[in-house]
């Protein structure tokens, strides 16, 4: 048995393990583009714009630095004030095997941008 009488190699050098890298930690809100989903265009959202308010909705863990960085990575502009609203889920009873269910949800997002700024949205 060459259990216990096995001889170890001590001619080599103990070398330290090389320095650990930091694990790259990533932001809650993630890139731009996952963070703001789409531009909210509704009849309110409409008029909104008109007066440099531009509604988006945004993911659930969004928050508003998340929002400003987004705005102003992906359209060039500083946003002066953002505004978040949590948008409630809807119970609904489904009519053939009354069931119920969640409907909609979420959170959406108003950016106000300073005067003579403005954003395209197509």
């Amino acid at each position: 048995m060459a259990l216990f009488g096995k001889k170890k190699n001590t001619d080599k050098a103990v070398t330290a393990p090389s320095a650990a890298v930091a694990p790259v930690r990533e932001e809650r809100g993630g890139r731009a583009t996952d963070v703001l989903k789409n531009p909210r265009i509704t009849e309110k959202a409409t008029m909104h714009s008109g007066e440099g308010v531009y509604t988006f909705d945004v993911t659930d863990s969004a928050t508003k630095r998340d929002i400003l960085k987004a705005v102003r990575a992906l359209y060039s502009v500083s946003p002066r004030k953002v505004a978040i609203v949590s948008i409630p889920r809807k119970w609904k009873r489904n009519m053939r095997t009354g069931k119920k269910g969640q409907q909609g949800g979420g959170k959406k997002a108003y950016v106000y941008l300073k005067k003579g700024e403005t954003i395209t949205i197509v």
